[in-house]
């Protein structure tokens, strides 16, 4: 054979098993490109400039409680890797709620975290978190009302805001729709940090509600509103407007934020494990696969949850962009809706695909064993 030839021929195959090397590589460790993604965290702080919010005691304004909070606890969030903090104000300024959404939505964020302070006419103390949700009760639509009304603080907020009107429970009703696919986040989100507020600075625990914020309405991501505690009793007041309760709250609320993106990573980083388990068995005959699967996970029922809200809806196809066998569960005054039911995790991940090509993009898989639900990552560390 020619010399030339052959030397052409060992550089050709040595390219190309170069590039089968680095086609490889690229696909084994597509997982850790993908987490090398920052986690983007915006932090709001509520009202401010001409808006000064609840004044409490000794005249403590809710605008520069709010923000000396957020800004703290930036601080700390900024010195994590991987972490972008977009604020919606650094200074005391009005910005209006559509504005302060838009900056979330245009930063492509996946955290919305709005800080308050509360008030009341009696010496009521305690923290509580909200997410956006129907509001359950007449007390629930009046702190919601209290906080949308800043809308009319706003230039030109009749077209912003399409006729929305801040003392309407009608319209306060209309703002879940848009939002609810994240629910779940929310609610897992505010339940961390609601803990963090009782358990960390002995806060009275009012719970995590839900109710109509407008401020949650404009984002489209797992988005929290946290009501510190109340300005107007004497001594949660001077907590809140003391350098060392600002400081504690910020402590709180962080590690808070950083628990939630941990269990997140947890939930890839388990799921990555199944998908290189099964990597690793796709020699085996596919009969053979599906029954380990089976064997593996034998007590636990996988599902996909597709939506979640206030709203009754028929298990219809046509309701449901054409997905047949969609089963609807109600869980207190909310409802689920599951698609497909398998022991299988390599079956329910195909289930999982099918709904996201249907425009369920949220869509996310969950277990339950013997008829109680659990988080995936127990499922892998019991199996």
């Amino acid at each position: 054979m020619n010399p030339q030839l052959l030397n052409k021929n060992k550089m050709t195959i040595k390219h190309l098993l170069i590039l089968v090397f680095f086609m490889t590589f690229l696909f084994n460790n597509h997982s850790l490109f993908a987490q090398k993604k920052e986690f983007i965290v915006v932090l709001d702080a509520g009202h401010g400039g001409k808006d000064p919010g609840k004044i409490g005691y000794n005249h403590a304004k809710e605008k520069d409680i709010a923000l000396k909070i957020v800004l703290q606890v930036g601080e700390i969030l900024e010195k994590e890797n991987n972490i972008k903090v977009v604020y919606t104000r650094k200074t005391d300024v009005f910005v209006d709620l559509w504005e302060r959404g838009r900056i979330a939505n245009k930063a492509d964020a996946d955290l919305f975290v709005s800080i308050h302070c509360n008030a009341h006419s009696s010496q009521a103390s305690g923290a509580e978190t909200w997410v956006l949700g129907l509001h359950a009760n007449r007390q629930n639509f009046e702190v919601a009302k209290a906080e949308n009304s800043v809308i009319l603080l706003e230039d030109n907020y009749e077209m912003k805001y399409k006729g929305f009107d801040p003392n309407s429970p009608n319209s306060v009703i209309g703002l879940t729709l848009m939002q609810e696919e994240y629910l779940d986040q929310s609610i897992q989100l505010a339940s961390i940090i609601q803990e963090g507020l009782t358990n960390n600075l002995n806060r009275i625990d009012r719970g995590v509600k839900q109710a109509g914020f407008v401020v949650l309405h404009q984002t489209y991501m797992p988005s929290v509103l946290i009501e510190t505690g109340f300005l107007t009793n004497n001594e949660e007041g001077s907590y809140l407007n003391s350098e060392n309760g600002q400081e504690k709250y910020s402590v709180s609320i962080s590690s808070d934020i950083l628990k939630y993106i941990q269990q997140l990573t947890l939930n890839t980083v388990s799921n990555s494990k199944v998908a290189k388990n099964e990597t690793e068995t796709s020699s085996k005959s596919k009969a053979t696969t599906s029954d380990n699967t089976s064997n593996i996970f034998s007590n636990i029922e996988f599902k996909v949850q597709i939506a979640s809200g206030s709203n009754k809806i028929e298990t219809k196809s046509y309701n449901f962009n054409g997905l047949d066998n969609v089963e609807r569960i109600k869980v207190g005054s909310s409802y689920k809706y599951y698609l497909g039911s398998t022991s299988d995790y390599n079956e329910i991940q195909k289930i999982q695909q099918l709904a996201k090509s249907k425009g369920y993009a949220s869509a996310f898989i969950v277990a339950f064993e013997n008829g109680k639900r659990i988080s995936v990552e127990d499922v892998f560390k019991k199996s």
